[in-house]
């Protein structure tokens, strides 16, 4: 999930975690040599608030950078933008339009593909793969276009293939991988031959 926050978020959420890291060191290391009694009985409901404070702030801090990074990247994805917009006299409806070709590169999805361990598990003969512990994606990917491929690459329980159980493909390609190299697997799972 770090991969996936700008700096500003990861700077963010490294700061709450390390007050949290500071604070957990200093009273199980050094705190106790200095006072033996720590946290005493009167200093022992300030430690429990302290601490539950601190827990909840970095539970929150997580869950806030998170929701941002994951907005920002489904904006990304759907290509909005926030800020000013111009007007334009000229409208167009999606659903008139082809759908977008990949913004991948596919040479580049080819060595994500090898490196990732996707040829272990899948057929690909554009990969010169034939594993089985997945759908043979010559097949499988047949028909499909980039959203079907990207969608099961992030959340590739959304739709299992006939004869697989779900949860065999990790879910976590989603959050370890850019955008960017998101989409150069999918340029190269969705080229023509």
């Amino acid at each position: 999930m770090l991969l996936a926050l700008s700096t500003g978020h990861a700077i963010g959420l490294a700061l709450v975690a390390g007050a949290f890291i500071v604070f957990a060191l200093l009273s199980a290391l050094v705190l106790p040599k200095r006072w033996p009694q720590f946290p005493g009985e009167r200093g022992l409901r300030w430690f429990i608030v302290l601490t539950v404070v601190l827990c909840i702030g970095t539970l929150a801090a997580v869950e806030v950078f998170a929701k941002e990074a994951e907005e920002q990247t489904a904006q990304a994805e759907t290509g909005q933008t926030t800020g000013t917009t111009s007007t334009s006299s000229t409208t167009t409806t999606t659903a008139t339009q082809p759908p977008a070709a990949p913004q991948g590169d596919p040479a580049a999805g080819k060595q994500l593909f090898a490196a990732q361990g996707c040829n272990s598990c899948h057929t690909f003969a554009a990969a010169g793969s034939s594993g089985t512990v997945g759908p043979d994606l010559d097949k499988a990917l047949q028909g499909k276009d980039a959203a079907f491929v990207r969608e099961s690459i992030v959340d590739p329980n959304k739709e299992i293939a006939s004869g697989y159980q779900p949860s065999i493909m990790p879910g976590t390609f989603g959050q370890a991988l850019t955008p960017k190299q998101i989409d150069d697997l999918v340029a190269f799972l969705t080229q023509k031959s």
